[in-house]
């Protein structure tokens, strides 16, 4: 009998799954968690639906890869301010928001940081809010 395999780690799948892209995708998706992980230094990795995820009091967006984007879907995005407009698709809906890259495509850093930090600061209050209910 041989030894069991170690968990490998959410962490580790992204990794992996940036490496396997080994072209301009995995290069905006490595760039997108890079700011990511600036803006939310407390952010966790999952693995989920077969791609990667990004929490903090909550699923704060997801990721994922097509042939011609990568796609942030954002879980409350529709009540997260968004003032430099980097919200581009899923715009109808009334919970969701995402941002495509397509390639060649570059969001501004700044104001991607500030989007996300928006979004952790909505599933905060959502958290203190659900916290509160339950006392």
């Amino acid at each position: 009998m041989g030894k069991p395999e170690p968990a490998v780690t959410a962490t580790e799948l992204i990794t992996r799954k940036i490496a396997e892209l080994a072209d301009w995708r995995g290069e905006t998706l490595a760039r997108l968690r890079k700011l990511i992980h600036q803006a939310d230094p407390e952010v966790a990795e999952e693995w989920k639906w077969d791609g990667p995820v990004w929490s903090h009091d909550g699923i704060v967006c997801t990721g994922e890869v097509y042939k011609a984007k990568v796609k942030l879907t954002f879980a409350k995005g529709a009540s997260v301010k968004d003032p430099k407009k980097l919200f581009n698709s899923s715009l109808e809906g009334n919970t969701r928001r995402a941002l495509d890259v397509a390639e060649g495509e570059e969001p501004d850093a700044e104001a991607f940081k500030a989007l996300f930090r928006a979004a952790v600061q909505v599933n905060a209050e959502g958290a203190k809010a659900r916290a509160k209910k339950a006392t």
